[in-house]
């Protein structure tokens, strides 16, 4: 795959970054491709590693590594390298229907995977992708494929996130009619509200959504499936309904002083920009504001970091991100060996801004909130911190976080930001369609499986398996679209 010897002569070379303090002017995306006699090179430094862990999707260390969707990387990787352009694409879409999106989001767990990687740097495959991709919209390859023949059969999709999309692009190819209703003004799901603009613009996802509608697929919006609409309509409707409406319980802090104005959930700040952003250019100042503010966003993760940038671009005053564990090491740990997924510290988009505007890491680890205090108005104006350490539990063995005595300090804080995960399903659509929800609030299948305990009634993405990856959410609703194809003909060949 690849020049047997390319990894050895010529060097991973990625696409240049504008740097923080320019992109922070704007929401765009800041990366510019390298051009195509390049990229193709990168191609060549795939190896012919004999086993190809990036493509495994398989799970080592309780971690997956490799692609989810076992996407053919060194086929496609070689047919880039060969120039073979439209070929590359074939491959690529034939296990991704998005490639258009995990080519900009993805944590790029093929690459975490590569054989490069054991001994110097990686096959740069995510940027690969991104080129096959765009370079398959400018030529013409990705245009619509109209299926030739309907089955007759109706298949309704509520929600049009990942797994929505993924599932109705499968069961449309496959010749079922499908309906995808999201409860937003704007098709995308988590797509578009959940992910800042610098990661993904908009006109990416509506690009693809007009492609499916030229398919066939029909889109409602600001339907809202057991409010705006009964189930029990659309379970008469349709032969088959596959829910895939996220996970979109936010996990709140309950520290004392919660009640103060101030404090969001990070979808809910993240939402609010973008809407705005696309309804007018900010102009209509509808959306939550972190200018001129001491900004708090509490978790680690890939939300927090995007609540950093979001609010640097916003004018914020300060950024702190608090992480309740410890920092990750820079390096693998020997308990961390390839090709697991590393364990380590990843620095990202919105901290490398907040490290050129403030001069530091706006991390601080082993720190939580203790609690939120507001002026007399009611407003927010100091958050208290504490440290914390771990310590292991004497009868699970299991390490906690918890407090040090004594730890406390206070900072000033005008808007605090919680992203601190999801914790499942939302009550009111699983009552709706009667469909039961393990401990985790996520609907409840046997293993393996994505038929609910309703007949009829299938689920995908994260109301599934809970909060994850867009590549996961992709994975889960090519599987479901199989078992929906299934049950309606009896085979697939989905």
């Amino acid at each position: 795959m690849g020049k047997p010897t390319g990894f050895l002569d010529y060097e991973r070379e990625n696409s240049v970054a504008v740097p923080p303090k320019q992109r922070i002017k704007n929401f765009n995306e800041f990366h510019t491709p390298l051009p195509k006699e390049k990229q193709q090179l990168q191609g060549a430094r795939c190896m012919d590693c004999g086993v190809p862990f990036c493509q495994a999707g398989m799970v080592l260390g309780g971690m997956v590594s490799g692609c989810p969707l076992n996407n053919l990387v060194p086929e496609w990787n070689d047919l880039l390298y060969n120039g073979n352009w439209e070929q590359a694409y074939a491959r690529l879409h034939k296990t991704n229907n998005f490639p258009e999106f995990t080519g900009r989001v993805c944590p790029a767990l093929c690459e975490n995977a590569c054989t490069c990687g054991l001994n110097g740097n990686a096959v740069a495959s995510k940027q690969n992708e991104y080129a096959i991709i765009e370079n398959a919209y400018k030529e013409g390859y990705a245009k619509p494929r109209i299926p030739k023949v309907r089955t007759g059969k109706k298949v309704a999709v509520i929600g049009s996130g990942p797994s929505g999309l993924a599932t109705a692009d499968q069961l449309n190819q496959r010749g079922h009619s499908v309906t995808v209703y999201e409860r937003s003004d704007r098709i995308g799901g988590l797509l578009m509200y959940g992910i800042p603009n610098m990661k993904l613009e908009k006109h990416v996802i509506d690009r693809k959504v007009e492609i499916m509608k030229e398919e066939g697929v029909e889109f409602a919006t600001n339907a809202d499936i057991g409010k705006d609409i009964k189930a029990s309509e659309i379970l008469k409707k349709y032969d088959r309904v596959v829910l895939c409406c996220g996970a979109s319980n936010p996990r709140d802090i309950k520290a004392p002083g919660r009640e103060a104005n101030g404090i969001y959930f990070a979808v809910d700040f993240l939402k609010s920009t973008t809407k705005s952003l696309l309804d007018t250019g900010l102009k209509d100042g509808t959306y939550i504001s972190a200018k001129g503010k001491n900004v708090i966003v509490i978790g680690g993760g890939d939300t927090g970091n995007d609540c950093v940038g979001t609010s640097i671009r916003h004018g914020a005053k300060s950024v702190l991100q608090l992480e309740m564990m410890p920092k990750a090491p820079d390096e693998r740990a020997e308990s961390n060996p390839w090709p697991e997924w590393p364990r380590v510290c990843k620095t990202d988009y919105g901290q490398e801004e907040a490290i050129a505007v403030f001069g530091h890491d706006p991390r601080v680890y082993c720190t939580t909130v203790k609690k939120f205090i507001a002026d007399k108005k009611g407003n927010l104006c100091k958050v208290q911190l504490v440290k914390l350490e771990g310590k292991k539990d004497p009868k699970t063995g299991r390490m906690n976080m918890v407090e040090i005595e004594g730890s406390e300090y206070e900072v000033e804080a005008e808007l605090v930001l919680i992203a601190a995960g999801f914790l499942g399903s939302q009550k009111y659509v699983t009552d709706a369609f009667g469909v039961e929800v393990n401990e985790r609030t996520n609907v409840k299948t046997d293993a393996g499986c994505h038929a609910t305990n309703v007949k009829n009634v299938f689920v995908a993405g994260d109301m599934h398996r809970g909060q994850s990856l867009v590549v996961w959410g992709i994975r889960e609703g090519r599987d479901a679209a199989r078992e929906v194809d299934e049950s309606l003909m009896g085979y697939t060949n989905l």
